[in-house]
């Protein structure tokens, strides 16, 4: 079974760590500016909140586009977590100690916050849509449903990009990452939100100044993406591995 490691305070802030946390700033950001700003956009263009049909589709094809640039541009300095769940899950399953993914955290609530201020002042003080539930569905069905979609994320990211058998698997990883992150948008995004990432919710609702409902997207998306951490590691990760800071 992969140990989870807290980690020392020298390696959390060596130069290497230092990098990789500001990697995952400007990953996080770029994400979330084009994630949200496709939104923004959508509801400029035809002056409706709604969330309708062709909505959904663009909203979910710039977000899947989005993570996969994000995850790319930090794979070699940070390993392109861009999301807490992922750092979350990567950290049960022994490929980061938890000091270090605890710096990743504020690094990328940073970067999420910093990009819905940002889109606030560009967009001439446009609203910024925050993550919520759907008509007729219930706290518990949208943490359910976070669980689940989040769970599908992370069980990529390890199969991907974190396992050493992924081969040439993990060239694609980005690409991969970014699917399932659109498709779930489509599967969960009128039910759920879609948000499998608690700094892709914190951001806008920092910005919105509404935290209305907010604990389901970290609720949701830290138990799906440790339950992928937990099964992939103790099932299909067979070997030592003692983590380092960076090691992912």
């Amino acid at each position: 079974m992969p140990a989870i490691a807290f980690g020392r305070i020298d390696d959390s802030f060596s130069f290497a760590s230092i990098k990789a946390y500001v990697a995952e700033f400007i990953s996080t950001l770029l994400f979330v500016f084009a994630g949200v700003g496709s939104a923004i956009a959508y509801n400029k263009l035809t002056s409706d909140a709604a969330l309708d049909p062709p909505g959904l589709v663009a909203i979910a094809v710039c977000h899947g586009f989005a993570l996969f640039v994000a995850v790319a541009v930090g794979a070699n300095i940070s390993g392109g977590h861009v999301n807490p769940a992922v750092t979350f899950g990567l950290a049960v399953g022994g490929q980061i100690t938890i000091l270090t993914g605890i710096f990743y955290w504020i690094a990328q609530l940073l970067g999420s916050t910093v990009a819905c201020f940002l889109l606030k002042v560009v967009t001439g003080g446009l609203a910024i849509p925050t993550h919520g539930v759907g008509a007729g569905i219930g706290a518990i069905e949208g943490v359910v449903m976070e669980i689940i979609i989040t769970f599908a994320l992370v069980y990529t990211v390890y199969a991907t990009a974190a396992d050493p058998k992924k081969g040439s698997l993990g060239t694609i990883a980005p690409i991969a990452i970014g699917f399932i992150v659109g498709a779930n948008i489509l599967a969960a995004g009128p039910f759920s939100g879609g948000s499998m990432n608690p700094a892709r919710s914190f951001g806008p609702a920092a910005a919105a100044g509404d935290f209305s409902g907010h604990w389901i997207y970290w609720v949701g998306p830290l138990i799906g993406g440790g339950l992928a951490g937990l099964i992939y590691s103790n099932v299909y990760m067979q070997h030592e591995h003692a983590p380092l800071a960076t090691d992912f």
